[in-house]
């Protein structure tokens, strides 16, 4: 099976997430809607005993087409279930990490990131994993990013972004301790950065992307005093970007340019580690953003909220973001730019 047969629609490669949470839901819900299901093909990879759970709890039937790890895929209509056989309900600890979930959904996501870099896919989506889950099955498992550089052996640079309906976020740093943040500000890094956002927009449909660039002093160092990184390292990257032809801007006080990137004067912001975005980002509209792990050569995406522990197994969960997750990954890989990488 692969992306060009089928009507020539998209094949979306999905990753169940963490058991113990609303994934179950999420997964059975998300395959049962008429739009999306029409828009492309599905391979998923999972335990069926699952995804039976969240066909309960979702009060959903997404009709799949089951086969046994090792079979040949069919092709149809129908979203194609390989069932791995992981995860024995028997084990489940409903709003609990446990190994057992991590191992399920770290096989998971390993298989469907193969099935993508195999060519038989065009995009990978997921729905939510717990990081503690996923640590017991995988100790090295700092993030997505470092796993999927560890299943499918890519070296270039990879980030996440951050996007909640038009309105993206990039950033310089991501997880590591805010201590650490300022020593990791390089005009190198910034401009890095800023080419692999750009190259994310445009593969998203942007062209040109507009692009602020936060500060990472209060008042962007109010003219150095409060701190010199803005005038010393940020403006001059920001200008190499410009040299390199980028529409972008800055630096901006962090705390007013998501106000203009809201009301439309950019497509996206590039602040200088984590939760510089992520607070901004998740107060403007937590039930709708979505995860883009972008500079692989595939596509991942993924809600951006977590495993709500809290709702597992109540019927209750917002499939907002999913929806926008699962588009996001459709049109990428239907419009053939899933390599969306920062030039060497």
């Amino acid at each position: 099976m692969n992306e060009r047969t089928n009507d020539a629609l998209p094949v979306i490669a999905v990753a169940m997430g963490d058991p113990s949470g609303i994934s179950p839901e999420l997964t059975a819900r998300i395959l049962s809607e008429a739009d999306l299901r029409a828009a492309a093909r599905y391979v998923v990879f999972g335990d069926k005993r699952l995804l039976d759970l969240g066909i309960e709890d979702g009060g959903v039937d997404p009709q799949v087409q089951v086969v046994k790890d090792g079979e040949a895929l069919p092709l149809g209509d129908r979203p194609v279930f390989v069932d791995l056989a992981n995860h024995d309900p028997a084990d489940l600890k409903r709003g609990t990490a446990t190994l057992a979930g991590g191992k399920a959904a770290t096989e998971n996501f390993r298989r469907a990131l193969r099935f993508a870099a195999s060519g038989q896919a065009g995009a990978v989506f997921f729905t939510p994993f717990n990081k503690a889950a996923m640590r017991f099955a995988y100790p090295g498992y700092d993030d997505e990013i470092r796993f999927v550089r560890d299943v499918i052996g890519f070296e270039g640079a990879a980030s996440e972004f951050n996007i909640l309906d038009r309105l993206w976020n990039a950033r310089v740093t991501s997880h590591i301790p805010l201590s650490e943040v300022a020593q990791n500000i390089t005009q190198e890094r910034i401009l890095r950065a800023l080419t692999l956002a750009d190259a994310n927009l445009r593969a998203a449909g942007f062209n040109p992307p507009r692009i602020a660039v936060a500060g990472i002093n209060p008042h962007a160092g109010d003219g150095g005093n409060f701190g010199r990184d803005e005038i010393e390292t940020i403006e001059p990257a920001v200008k190499a970007a410009k040299a390199k032809g980028f529409v972008v801007e800055g630096p901006f006080p962090s705390d007013t340019v998501f106000l203009r990137a809201k009301n439309g004067d950019f497509d996206a912001v590039l602040t200088m580690y984590h939760d510089q975005g992520q607070i901004a980002m998740k107060l403007i509209g937590f039930d709708r953003g979505v995860t883009l792990i972008g500079g692989f050569p595939f596509p991942i995406c993924t809600p951006a909220h977590g495993t709500a522990y809290e709702i597992a197994g109540k019927g209750v969960a917002n499939l907002g973001a999913t929806r926008a997750a699962l588009a996001l990954a459709i049109k990428m890989a239907r419009d053939g730019k899933g390599s969306a990488r920062a030039a060497a």
